[in-house]
């Protein structure tokens, strides 16, 4: 392993010493303890140890997020959110080979709960500030260093809270850096693409709820609640909603197919993308809405038809696709089924083209000179859609460079969640350069 330098040094601290804070978010407020504002307060004391300015924010008990600006040589530049949340779900114990808040190092790879989703970027954005303002490092525009809570259930108590409600934290910005993309992809050759999210796919819920006469179970009913609900429910999950090629779609195909040699020229692009091995799902998934069924409600008692019956879904929409999406996702269930849709949260989608881009290609190309920077839809959420209602325009990009073998996304969530530790050191040197120059 090559020489570490105390900027690397530290961040791996950081992010070791913030796995160990249990910030588990569950999204039942009965059940969850103050581990963000623990993990708040940890990143609050060492941004004040280096001579920031903070703002912690705790909306309800155990809930913080904390804050912070470094002002850059360019006034005219508007500033640059870069944000991390510090709360991971849940683990079931049993199922890891590692203690899931112990931050083992085993064999060169870092374990824990956050470990990528994402209290190794927040490591690396601490460590970042200290040494800035340490080393009096001047960027070129303001930075706005943000710690938020509750990613994990929506930002209701986090970013989404401070965007309704502290507005004047994020004045002058315009831009936000976060998750999640940054990791690298194989390309032949040994070379690497490195993705960055430039856009976000929408996300609703929508009840199906289907009505019929309550019943004897030993007298059938032609209106039986239950088998008309399983047959939209069935419709459902056997349905795919049209390929639709957004611009930044378009972009990841003409960038990773130049940059591979094999341009994205075939008639069936499904079949085409499954060259991209384990990143086929990720990629795939931004190709078309989507609409999940995950949960079933009906009946209490075995000998009883009941007089109705519900599926809740979890529905994914690309850009400009909400109406198109509820039009069609009513005419396959049919008329006979109610739908009560949830709160919308509307897609997102960044300029592919914007210097930010371009500033990530070149801290790429310092520590990867063959390494490709390559736009993709984010087919889930972050907090950059909370900030786009102050228009700031969100870019996922936590900067790791992986063995070609490791999927990174695949960690999210995941049982023994993991990363290289020398991914960490990139990522750090990487970021570091990002906000020097952005």
């Amino acid at each position: 392993m090559a020489d570490v330098s105390p900027l690397e040094a530290e961040a791996l601290e950081f992010i070791r010493a913030l796995i160990r804070i249990d910030s588990v978010n569950t999204g039942e407020a009965a059940t969850i303890g103050d581990g963000e504002t623990r993990a708040a307060l940890f990143v609050q004391e060492q941004l004040r140890d280096a001579g920031y300015d903070t703002t912690l924010v705790e909306p309800v008990p155990g809930r913080a997020s904390v804050i912070a600006r470094l002002a850059g040589s360019d006034p005219d530049a508007g500033a640059l959110v870069a944000h991390a949340h510090l709360d991971v779900v849940p683990v079931e114990a049993e199922n890891w080979t590692h203690p899931p808040f112990g931050a083992e190092i085993d064999d060169g790879v870092l374990y824990g709960r956050g470990a990528v989703d994402m209290k190794n970027f927040a490591g690396m954005l601490l460590a970042i500030a200290r040494a800035f303002r340490r080393d009096g490092i001047v960027p070129r525009r303001d930075l706005i260093f943000a710690f938020f809570a509750d990613e994990e259930a929506g930002g209701v108590w986090g970013a989404r809270w401070i965007v309704d409600n502290r507005p004047e934290l994020f004045a002058g910005a315009t831009e936000a850096l976060s998750e999640v993309g940054g990791f690298s992809l194989p390309l032949p050759d040994d070379r690497r693409a490195y993705l960055v999210a430039t856009a976000e796919k929408g996300v609703t819920w929508a009840t199906l709820t289907a009505r019929g006469h309550a019943a004897h179970g030993s007298r059938p009913t032609a209106d039986n609640a239950i088998v008309r609900l399983s047959r939209a429910v069935a419709a459902v999950g056997a349905h795919r909603f049209p390929l639709v090629r957004t611009a930044t779609l378009e972009r990841f195909l003409e960038v990773y197919g130049r940059a591979s040699g094999r341009p994205f020229d075939g008639a069936d692009l499904d079949d085409d993308l499954e060259r991209l091995g384990f990143a086929a799902s990720l990629i795939g998934a931004s190709t078309r809405s989507t609409a999940s069924p995950t949960v079933l409600e009906a009946g209490t008692k075995t000998n009883v038809i009941p007089s109705s019956a519900s599926a809740r879904l979890d529905i994914r929409v690309l850009p400009g696709q909400d109406d198109a999406l509820r039009d069609e996702l009513t005419a396959l269930v049919g008329p006979d089924i109610e739908i009560a849709w949830g709160r919308a949260v509307h897609a997102i989608e960044s300029p592919v083209d914007a210097r930010l881009v371009d500033v990530l290609q070149d801290a790429i190309t310092a520590e990867d000179p063959e390494g490709t920077v390559v736009p993709y839809l984010l087919p889930a959420s972050t907090d950059n859609k909370h900030l786009a209602h102050l228009g700031i325009r969100g870019y996922g990009f936590v900067p790791l460079r992986v063995p070609a073998d490791f999927d990174v996304f695949g960690q999210f969530h995941a049982a023994d969640e993991c990363v290289p530790v020398d991914a960490l050191h990139f990522g750090t040197r990487v970021t570091a350069r990002i906000l020097r120059e952005a």
